[in-house]
């Protein structure tokens, strides 16, 4: 088996090089940025680029990409070249070259208004039927890159999985209000509950992908961290998240309050991962009661893996990631 790991300078590029180099499986990173991470350095719009790549490869995870916070730095061109274009060239070579999986990084974000119920509305129960709402640049070109999937292995055969996972970037939150109002581990911790995964869980999905793309064709799956809530808490979360969370982790207060953290008085939506763990065969590890007793015992909450990869910025260059 040989891996082509797209954006493999990145915070899951990087993480999926070093879990497949730990145990000895063959990969080669391809990012518009040099790193210790990465093999070839050239743009996956480039089809150049891409069919030097791929020669030997026998599966693709790609995972390159513009991200949302990019959207105030780069051209709406930008990000059709690499999210699409790039995502083109990428299955039309993997198409060429019979490759056995590809499995392609989407995002939570895609869902967009769906998102955003109004204030005291039930949060939103999100799931792989719910249909995306692209608010932004970003979500229509992962959205597209995600219709380019499921057309490639309609017409091509190509087995092809596609992974929307949801925040696992450490970098402080891109919303001013919440990244000064709130203590940053506080912040992601909360998270943990509704709209945030442990990047080693990403690679373990992306892993558990390439193993059953073959038998599943095509398929869409939410990747984020479990959640205690279940969907009957809809309406009260949207009124009084604390609460709620009293109901289901009543560990939480002391926890919290000895620290003097705080929970968030409302959540807007719930991300669910039930498909990805019943036909993925995926186990995520990194979740809130997992969080909260490494806080309890004073250790970090984060995977090594996470630790490791560490926090990388998103404008080191024009086109980062891509």
């Amino acid at each position: 088996m040989k891996i082509l790991v797209t954006g493999s300078a990145g915070h899951l590029g990087e993480a999926l090089m070093r879990t497949l180099r730990a145990r000895r499986i063959d990969a080669v990173g391809v990012d518009v940025l040099d790193s210790p991470f990465t093999d070839i350095v050239g743009s996956i719009a480039d089809r150049g680029v891409v069919d030097h790549a791929m020669r030997g490869v026998t599966a693709v995870l790609n995972a390159a990409t513009l991200h949302k916070p990019h959207v105030a730095t780069h051209s709406r061109q930008a990000f059709v070249d690499t999210n699409v274009t790039g995502t083109l060239n990428l299955l039309e070579a993997a198409a060429v070259n019979r490759v056995d999986a590809f499995v392609y990084t989407s995002t939570t974000s895609s869902f967009g208004d769906a998102l955003t119920p109004p204030r005291g509305a039930p949060a939103a129960w999100i799931t792989e039927d719910v249909i995306p709402i692209p608010k932004n640049i970003y979500g229509v070109t992962k959205v597209a890159a995600e219709d380019l999937c499921q057309l490639f292995h309609r017409n091509q055969k190509l087995p092809c999985l596609v992974l929307r996972t949801s925040r696992f970037f450490p970098e402080g939150d891109d919303v001013p209000t919440m990244r000064d109002g709130w203590d940053d581990d506080n912040l992601k911790v909360n998270e943990l509950l509704y709209r945030r995964v442990d990047v080693e869980d990403v690679v373990s999905a992306h892993l558990c992908a390439l193993e059953k793309a073959a038998a599943l064709g095509f398929a869409r799956f939410i990747v984020s961290a479990t959640s205690p809530f279940a969907r009957a808490d809809a309406a009260a979360l949207g009124l009084d998240a604390p609460r709620v969370l009293e109901h289901r982790v009543p560990e939480f207060a002391s926890i919290y309050s000895a620290r003097g953290w705080k929970m968030l008085p409302t959540l807007d939506r719930v991300y669910v991962n039930d498909r990805a763990r019943a036909q993925l065969g995926w186990r995520p590890q990194y979740d809130f009661r997992r969080a909260l007793a490494a806080i309890a015992a004073g250790a970090d909450w984060r995977s090594p893996l996470a630790r490791e990869v560490g926090s990388k910025g998103y404008h080191r260059a024009a086109a980062a990631s891509a």
